[in-house]
C-alpha cells in the first residue's frame, strides 16, 4: 500500500515526472496516487522529503498460484547479448517444463533489432522487449524501474540474473524494491516436489554447497554465476514478443555513463569466453615466470589465467582470476599450472569439460578433479608441451 504524507509533501512534483505509470499527478499542490498504482517504488526514491511510503504484506501462500512463469533477465551490451542470459534459458526451460510454465526473457536496451528473435531461437515462449534510448546502457534506476514495475504487473513465479557485474547489482535492487528473497551467485537449480525453486550456491569458503527455498515470497529470485550451465542445443522456435510499455523519466535515473574502460588489451581473450584456457598458480614463483606458461597459451590459442594467490600479488589482473571470487569458467580444455586447487578454485573450473593438471606435488586437490594429471616440475613439463606442439604444427 502506498502512503503519501500530505503533511511533509511540498508538491515538487518529482514523483509525478518519475512514474512509469502515469498514476501520480498533484491535488491541490499535494501529490496523490490512483489505481494505476503498481507500488513499483519509483516515486518513494526520488522524493526530496521521505513523504511517500510503501507497505508491502508478505504474500499469501494461497496467492502463490496466481504467479507463472520462469523469467530470465537477457543482459545485453552494446547491441550484443551476454552468454549468461542464453546459458539461463537452457536452465530455465528445464524449469519450466517441470512447473508446465512459460519460459520468458527480459530484454532492456536501445534498437535491440534481432536479439528478439535471437532469444526465441534460444527457447524462450515469451519476449518482453522495453526499447527505449534511456536503455541503451545499463543503469541501476532505469532497469530497476523497468523491471520491478513489469514483475508487479506480471507476477512471474521465478527471475533469473546472470552474476554478473551488472546482475549482481540489479538483483538485490529488485529485491529490496520488491521486499523479496534472492540467493545470490547460484550454481546450481532444481524444482522440489512442492514447486518451490531449489537454489544452491557454495557457502562458508565453498567448503559446503548451501540449498535455498523462498517461501514466503513470489517472485524467488536468484543470480547465476556464468559457464554454470549450458546454452540450449536445438531450441530453436518462434516466441510471442512482447513491447512493454512502461517509460522511463530521465529525472528517475541519478546515474550518467561518461566513459567506458576496458581492462582487457586489445584482442586479449576472456577466460570466462574461451575454449581453452591455461592458468598459473602460486607454482611459478616469480611474475617473470607468467611467461613461461604464457608460451603454452599462446599456442592453443588459449585464453591466459590466473588463480586468486596471482592476482592477489599484482603480477595478474582481477579479469584473469578464475575461482569463486574471480570467473567461473567452463571451456572445452583447462590446463592448470602449478596450481594447488583449494576449494574457492575447484568450484569456478570444475565444470570444464577436459581438465588437465601440472603439480609437482602429488597429493595436490587439483588432481582430484583432473582428467589427466601429470606430476613434475613445470618448468621442465610446459616446456616440453609448447616443444611437441610446434613440432606437430611444423608436420602439419
Amino acid at each position: 500500500m502506498l502512503k503519501i504524507n500530505k503533511d511533509e509533501c511540498t508538491g515538487c512534483g518529482l514523483c509525478v515526472k518519475v512514474c512509469p505509470f502515469d498514476a501520480m499527478h498533484l491535488v491541490g499542490e499535494k501529490a496523490q496516487d490512483d489505481e494505476k498504482c503498481t507500488l513499483c517504488g519509483a516515486c518513494v526514491k526520488v522524493c526530496p522529503v521521505d513523504a511517500i511510503t510503501i507497505e508491502r504484506k508478505r504474500v499469501d501462500p494461497s496467492k502463490f498460484k496466481d504467479f507463472k512463469g520462469v523469467w530470465v533477465w537477457a543482459e545485453q551490451i552494446d547491441g550484443q547479448l551476454r552468454n549468461v542470459g542464453l546459458e539461463l534459458l537452457g536452465k530455465g526451460r528445464e524449469l519450466a517444463d517441470k512447473l508446465g510454465e512459460p519460459l520468458c526473457a527480459v530484454l532492456l536496451g536501445h534498437n535491440v533489432d534481432e536479439m528478439p528473435n535471437i532469444l526465441a531461437q534460444n527457447g524462450a515462449d515469451i519476449v518482453y522487449v522495453s526499447d527505449q534510448e534511456i536503455l541503451a546502457h545499463y543503469t541501476t534506476d532505469a532497469y530497476t524501474d523497468v523491471i520491478s514495475a513489469l514483475i508487479l504487473t506480471e507476477k512471474p513465479n521465478i527471475v533469473l540474473f546472470g552474476a554478473t557485474s551488472n546482475g549482481r547489482d540489479l538483483g538485490p535492487r529488485i529485491a529490496a524494491r520488491l521486499q523479496l528473497g534472492l540467493t545470490a551467485d547460484c550454481t546450481g537449480l532444481d524444482i522440489d516436489d512442492k514447486r518451490q525453486l531449489i537454489q544452491t550456491r557454495p557457502a562458508f569458503g565453498g567448503n559446503i554447497m548451501a540449498s535455498i527455498l523462498s517461501p514466503y515470497t513470489r517472485p524467488q529470485m536468484a543470480t547465476v554465476r556464468p559457464n554454470v550451465f549450458k546454452p540450449p542445443t536445438d531450441a530453436a522456435k518462434k516466441a510471442d514478443i512482447r513491447e512493454v510499455d512502461i517509460k522511463v523519466n530521465k529525472a528517475a535515473v541519478r546515474t550518467k555513463i561518461v566513459d567506458t574502460i576496458i581492462e582487457m588489451e586489445e584482442g586479449a581473450l576472456k577466460v570466462d569466453e574461451a575454449e581453452m584456457v591455461v592458468t598459473c598458480g602460486r607454482g611459478i614463483k616469480t611474475p617473470e615466470n607468467i611467461e613461461v606458461v604464457g608460451e603454452l597459451a599462446t599456442e592453443l590459442n588459449a585464453a591466459l589465467g590466473g588463480s586468486r594467490p596471482i592476482v592477489d600479488q599484482g603480477w595478474m589482473k582481477h579479469h584473469q582470476q578464475v575461482g569463486q571470487s574471480g570467473r567461473t569458467i567452463a571451456p572445452q580444455l583447462y590446463i592448470a599450472c602449478g596450481v594447488s586447487g583449494a576449494i574457492q578454485h575447484l568450484v569456478g573450473m570444475r565444470t570444464s569439460d577436459v581438465i588437465i593438471a601440472i603439480n609437482n606435488d602429488p597429493d595436490a586437490p587439483i588432481f582430484t578433479v583432473a582428467d589427466f594429471s601429470i606430476v613434475g616440475d613445470l618448468f621442465k613439463v610446459v616446456p616440453a608441451i609448447v616443444k611437441e606442439l610446434r613440432r606437430v604444427k611444423a608436420q602439419k
